[in-house]
């Protein structure tokens, strides 16, 4: 492929794996929307690819596997009232992506990196993984696919105590929850994402991938992803929208109006 990936976005193939590294450690590896494209490329490359048949997707350090969109790129789109979804509204992260993906999560989960997240199949966290979606302590809601996927992948009660409280939880009650899979010491992270990936691809991939597809499309998200696009809107058309992301660069405690 001819795409020329950004040092912040590593795309590496190994045999019939694929790596996707989230390299911005400094920024708490932190998207900018070149990152989000390289991304987009990375997995779309993946799912043609016939060669590929999982994808491990991880962060780099051991801090953050990923904090979301970047601040300083972000509080301007939302300004004007952008939530930085999809142009195509039945669509979120990995939703149409048929290959597995295993998270190996190395660190703070959180906000945009927890959406990505519940995209994938399986996750593997270390013992200092956070998990969080604090989007409405400033007057935002998460739009990439959370309201949809969430209440199906865990427990109704606890996912509206994520979506409402915008508190965070720590690995084994995230674990505990049925959020992750399993967790091991953070020198083990990648050498555990691997294995796993080795032992998927010791099936037959046609049966591998089309397991997951019935999965994915059985469910019938889309519906749900143009709801919460919709309704979505109104709130990144608030006044609240803007005061809260201000409140928190300014380093201040915001003043919500409720519209």
């Amino acid at each position: 492929m001819s795409f020329e990936f950004p040092e912040t976005f590593q795309y590496e193939k190994r045999g019939h794996i694929a790596i996707m590294t989230i390299n911005r450690p400094k920024a708490m590896n932190a998207f900018t929307k070149d990152m989000l494209n390289a991304m987009d490329t990375a997995f779309e490359d993946f799912s043609k690819d016939d060669n590929l048949w999982v994808a491990i997707f991880t962060g780099t350090g051991d801090k953050a596997f990923c904090a979301g969109m970047d601040l300083q790129e972000a509080i301007p789109l939302i300004n004007a009232g952008d939530e930085m979804g999809y142009e195509d509204h039945t669509k979120r992260p990995f939703s149409d992506v048929y290959k597995p993906i295993i998270t190996a999560v190395n660190g703070f989960c959180i906000a945009g990196g927890m959406e990505f997240m519940q995209g994938t199949d399986i996750r593997i966290a270390v013992e200092h993984a956070t998990f969080g979606l604090g989007e409405v302590r400033f007057g935002l809601i998460p739009t990439g696919g959370t309201h949809v996927r969430l209440p199906r992948q865990i427990p109704w009660a606890v996912a509206m105590e994520l979506l409402l409280t915008g508190e965070n939880i720590d690995a084994k009650r995230a674990y505990d929850i049925g959020l992750i899979n399993k967790i091991v010491p953070k020198e083990d992270l990648m050498d555990e994402a691997i294995k796993l990936a080795e032992k998927i691809c010791l099936n037959g991939p046609l049966a591998v991938r089309t397991a997951k597809e019935i999965a994915v499309r059985q469910a019938g998200l889309e519906s749900g992803f143009v709801l919460e696009k919709a309704l979505g809107a109104r709130v990144f058309g608030s006044h609240d929208a803007i005061e809260g992301p201000k409140a928190f660069m300014e380093k201040r405690k915001p003043d919500f109006k409720g519209c």
